[in-house]
């Protein structure tokens, strides 16, 4: 029988008083976000934080994260990450979530559609001794997003 190793984890972090791993504070993330608490999501990301998704329009830092979101959360206010499955290794967290949200604002210059998303969504976080996130990369279906608000044709059907 061969003896397969098991991936660990660091030990949990504690929080507000309870003790919280790290895939755990990613839910907790994403719930924040959902409930339009930007503050309460930004008080887990460190002030080092680099993100390496951001487009040329904003700073991979944690100010520029903070005014991308804002921009998001201006053009679909009712946007929300639901994590389908987490997966902790390390002092990482890989994180597949369904995106939901309604298009009720201006999109990087495409106006308000009305219309709604469902997409999915890879993200990546590094978490730090201190449990705070100091790295994201992400992959979202912004194709699939764009062409569901009516900014981008859909494609010829197979």
């Amino acid at each position: 029988m061969e003896v397969v190793p098991r991936l660990t984890s660091p030990p949990p972090i504690t929080q507000g008083g309870g003790t919280l791993g790290n895939s755990d504070t990613v839910r907790g993330m994403y719930e924040l976000f959902g409930a339009g608490d930007l503050d309460g999501f930004f008080d887990h990301i460190a002030d080092d934080f680099v993100d390496h998704e951001n487009g040329p329009a904003f700073e991979p830092t944690k100010a520029g994260t903070r005014q991308l979101f804002a921009a998001v959360r201006a053009a679909f206010p009712d946007l929300r990450f639901a994590a389908e499955d987490v997966l902790e290794s390390g002092d990482k967290v890989v994180a597949r979530a369904r995106v939901t949200g309604t298009n009720k604002g201006d999109f990087r210059g495409i106006p308000a559609s009305g219309k709604s998303i469902d997409v999915q969504a890879i993200d990546i976080l590094r978490f730090g001794a201190d449990g705070l996130v100091h790295e994201h990369w992400g992959v979202m279906d912004i194709m699939s997003m764009m062409q569901q608000i009516g900014a981008v044709p859909q494609g010829a059907s197979t």
